[in-house]
């Protein structure tokens, strides 16, 4: 029995280092197209030296924890975009909707001064002082460019 299991592991050592040591071929079929073998279809076929070596464990996975920070960076980055995008979008919904809010009022104004037969202002004492012609024409000009610059 040990005498078998020392034929095998020898076998087995045989085997996976006659692979280790194959040689590879590089050759160019007839349609032009380059292939790389063990066993070339055709001759001649070129040899190519190949080195090998152990893969350091540790290194690797030391690559692969920066690659994953590195990924883990870009997201949050990608988020904070994301956020910074989204309240943009909703202060200019807010600045809109303010902007739409004056027009409506600057609108109704302008309105109201061309219906009105006659204006007034109040005075501090509580008493009501009515525009002139000159006066009413001067504030139904200044309603209707206060209107045009916050319609725009």
């Amino acid at each position: 029995m040990l005498r078998a299991l020392i034929s095998f592991a020898l076998g087995a050592s045989i085997l996976f280092g006659a692979q280790a040591q194959a040689d590879v071929y590089r050759y160019t079929d007839a349609q032009g197209n380059v292939h790389y073998t063990d066993k070339p279809a055709t001759l001649p076929a070129e040899r190519v030296d190949i080195q090998s070596r152990r893969t350091d464990v540790v290194a690797l996975q030391a690559r692969q924890q920066e690659e994953l920070q590195r990924m883990n960076a870009a997201e949050e980055a990608r988020r904070q975009a994301a956020t910074q995008r989204a309240e943009q979008r909703r202060a200019a919904e807010a600045e809109a909707a303010d902007k739409a809010e004056q027009c409506k009022k600057a609108r109704e104004r302008y309105d109201t001064y061309m219906s009105a037969q006659r204006l007034y202002e109040q005075l501090p004492n509580g008493e009501r002082r009515y525009l002139t012609d000159a006066e009413l024409d001067a504030a139904r000009a200044s309603a209707k460019a206060s209107m045009d610059v916050l319609c725009q």
